[in-house]
């Protein structure tokens, strides 16, 4: 990788510009790119942004490629792009007008920044990031998905709620799909090291689990115009800034599966080492029946929706 990190962050809105105020703030790279439809709204938050640097003395500078060409030699791409669900879309609708973004977005990241690293968090995840690894022609290790950091996070936030203590030390664990079907592992969470079922009850993790799966939801339906955008972004900023600084820190993240756990060709999110080589060892943790039971269900989802893409003829040449 350059030594003069630079991130490029396409989709300005509520989640990107959250993304790129989170690294900026950290210092985490030298440069920022945004790159978003509305160009004069994009100068506009990177000029904000590049001043609120200023004022913690840090050395990043926000700018704006107002062509796809000027997002050139990026370290990492963020991609958050996509439509929202619109009264009257269907799923699927959505599904192909999103793919069809992340599929042109994809190819000009592939053809400007050909070594970079591309994190998706467009919805549905799952799908885009497989969109993503067959439209960029990248390793599966350069294509990751964000979800399981922000799912494991929300875990972790009812956790603290529920116990009233213990904030900074809980560890949560979610893999599986970003949706209704992930899989929240209360077996692998714990309190200062302490496991979940010796501070709450079965009922109450119970709660948790449920709570975690629609922690989305219940965002949306507070706001009512608009989803979740800090956690989302904090979550996307801390992949950016484990493989700009080459940590080998393991994170839940979405990448396609060759084999591991059994599966094959499908996106699902599991441990990973993250580097400056993106995703750069899956980590197999033993699963139970009943949790073997709920991943198989998450990968059967995210399998849908790719059999959907193909049966549209989505993918050129199959």
């Amino acid at each position: 990788m350059s030594q003069g990190k630079r991130v490029g962050i396409i989709g300005a809105g509520n989640v990107g510009a959250t993304v790129a105020y989170s690294l900026a703030m950290l210092g985490s790279c030298h440069e920022i790119i945004l790159r978003d439809n509305k160009i004069d709204v994009a100068k506009g938050k990177a000029l904000d942004m590049s001043q609120a640097a200023s004022a913690v003395r840090s050395h990043t500078v926000v700018s704006v490629a107002e062509e796809m060409s000027d997002l050139v030699d990026c370290d990492v791409v963020v991609v958050t792009a996509g439509s929202p669900r619109l009264p009257g879309m269907s799923r699927d609708d959505l599904l192909m007008i999103n793919a069809k973004i992340t599929k042109e977005v994809v190819e000009g990241i592939a053809k400007y920044s050909p070594q970079a690293i591309i994190i998706m968090v467009s919805n549905p995840l799952d799908a885009m990031t497989y969109v993503a690894l067959k439209e960029s022609g990248f390793d599966r290790s350069r294509v990751i998905g964000m979800a399981g950091i922000l799912d494991s996070s929300r875990m972790a936030a009812f956790i603290q709620e529920k116990l009233g203590y213990g904030g900074g030390q809980i560890r949560a664990s979610v893999m599986g799909g970003h949706g209704d079907d992930m899989v929240p592992l209360p077996r692998y969470s714990t309190v200062a090291g302490v496991p979940l079922s010796d501070v709450l009850t079965q009922s109450e993790i119970e709660e948790i689990v449920d709570r975690t799966r629609h922690g989305g939801a219940e965002i949306v339906g507070y706001l009512k115009t608009g989803s979740a955008y800090y956690a989302p972004a904090k979550a996307a900023a801390i992949m950016v800034d484990a493989i700009l600084k080459d940590t080998k820190q393991i994170h839940p993240c979405a990448v396609c599966l060759e084999g591991e756990y059994g599966y094959n060709d499908v996106v699902s999110g599991v441990p990973v080492m993250l580097g400056a080589k993106g995703a750069e060892k899956i980590i197999e943790v033993t699963l139970d029946d009943k949790e073997s039971a709920m991943f198989a269900q998450s990968c059967k989802s995210v399998e849908g929706l790719i059999n959907t893409l193909k049966s549209n003829n989505f993918f050129e040449g199959e």
